[in-house]
């Protein structure tokens, strides 16, 4: 069942450009990594990040250490670190004028500093930027938990490396990249602040408006966003073609600390940043939540709090996998509520998980003849064709 899900995630989320916009290279010299597509710098490093899945993403920093806010920015799934260089560029300059910011992405991390003219500074900024597994010329193959684990080692290696405190980190993810940012978010408990941007309450909730989630879902949004305890800024184009604008509303509905949304009338899936209010609510969210008081914990005390996050999440991954290996032969009612009394994760199970006895029941419904699968991957590359139509305009 756990290939089954694996199989939805690739047709429905993973698209890395082939070949790669960048190589790797040796400085002869030096013997340090150079990204190819980029000039030289001395204050630059470019680095591979192990993650705890087994492979290595590649990482760029460039200094500074006059950062204020670090926007690990969630994004396209159709584009690697180098294609999506100026697009990062240019909406760091919209943002901050005069102050450094940190952009990063489910394909991309940078920190950029920019002076009082909205140029950027030469000697002044921080790039910290990475790319999936499988994009670019990260290792292994892009997946759900793969991602999970991107986005974890870049923010470990922000927060280890960099002294980045999590108070001042600001979540971002757009579209698909909303399922790494929350996944991550529902871990940190003192974030500053999360931003979605046409989010998916959940995978399938894209392709059909079910009311429950089934095994083989990915990025259960719905699930998650409740257990985000920062506040968060939902952004949705209420002509979005792709994700309709419900899926922003629902999930704002969700949360616990909630800010003014932005519904932004007649936007679609892929132009929402050419609107005036989407820089100008972005920017005051952005001032909003920066002057509000944070919760100063240490770093170490963060990062143990991660830690225990990240074992209890993986207790239920192999819980989940167990019970999913035991459902085909069950047929009786009783054994889900004897394995949820043995589970440690109980409460965790209830809300990220429908109940066996819907699972039980879905699987009928859904997963009982070829007919019904072969319906379900139609519709799966047709959302395939449309989820990366904002990535592939801008990189085509």
């Amino acid at each position: 069942m756990g290939g089954m899900t694996s199989s939805m995630a690739a047709k429905f989320a993973f698209f890395p450009p082939n070949p790669p916009s960048y190589k790797l290279v040796t400085d002869e010299l030096t013997g340090l990594l150079l990204l190819s597509s980029f000039p030289h710098r001395e204050n630059v490093e470019v680095l591979k990040l192990p993650t705890r899945k087994g492979t290595d993403i590649v990482a760029v920093y460039i200094r500074h250490p006059m950062a204020t806010s670090t926007l690990l920015y969630s994004h396209g799934n159709a584009a690697d670190l180098g294609q999506m260089y100026e697009l990062f560029i240019e909406l760091s300059i919209h943002l901050r004028k005069g102050k450094s910011f940190v952009l990063s992405s489910a394909n991309v991390v940078s920190r950029i500093r920019i002076d009082s003219n909205g140029q950027i500074s030469d000697s002044n900024e921080l790039l910290c930027r990475y790319d999936y597994s499988g994009y670019g010329q990260s290792s292994g193959k892009p997946s759900e938990q793969n991602t999970y684990a991107d986005i974890e080692a870049a923010y470990k290696c922000l927060e280890e490396s960099y002294g980045t405190k999590q108070e001042d980190i600001i979540l971002y993810g757009q579209s698909v990249g909303s399922g790494p940012t929350l996944d991550l978010a529902a871990r940190l408990p003192q974030l500053r602040a999360v931003i979605l941007h046409s989010p998916i309450l959940s995978g399938l909730r894209v392709m059909y408006p079910v009311k429950r989630t089934y095994w083989f879902d990915i990025y259960r949004n719905i699930d998650k966003i409740p257990l985000v305890n920062c506040p968060v800024l939902i952004v949705h184009g209420t002509a979005d073609e792709v994700v309709d604008y419900s899926h922003g509303k629902q999930l704002w509905e969700l949360c616990k600390e909630k800010y003014e949304p932005l519904w932004i009338i007649g936007g679609n899936h892929c132009n929402l940043e050419l609107y005036p209010e989407y820089i100008k609510h972005l920017k005051k969210f952005i001032s909003t939540v920066e002057k509000s008081p944070s919760h100063r914990y240490s770093s170490r005390r963060s990062l143990e709090h991660f830690e225990q996050s990240r074992k209890s999440t993986d207790v239920f991954e192999a819980s989940r996998k167990s019970t999913d290996r035991r459902e085909k032969p069950r047929h009786s009612t009783d054994r889900p509520e004897k394995l949820k009394n043995q589970s440690n994760n109980a409460d965790r199970l209830e809300k990220l998980r429908v109940s066996f006895d819907q699972i039980e029941r879905s699987r009928r419904s859904v997963d009982c003849n070829e007919k019904s699968w072969k319906s379900i991957d139609h519709q799966l590359e047709r959302a395939r064709k449309s989820v990366d139509q904002l990535d592939r305009i801008r990189t085509g």
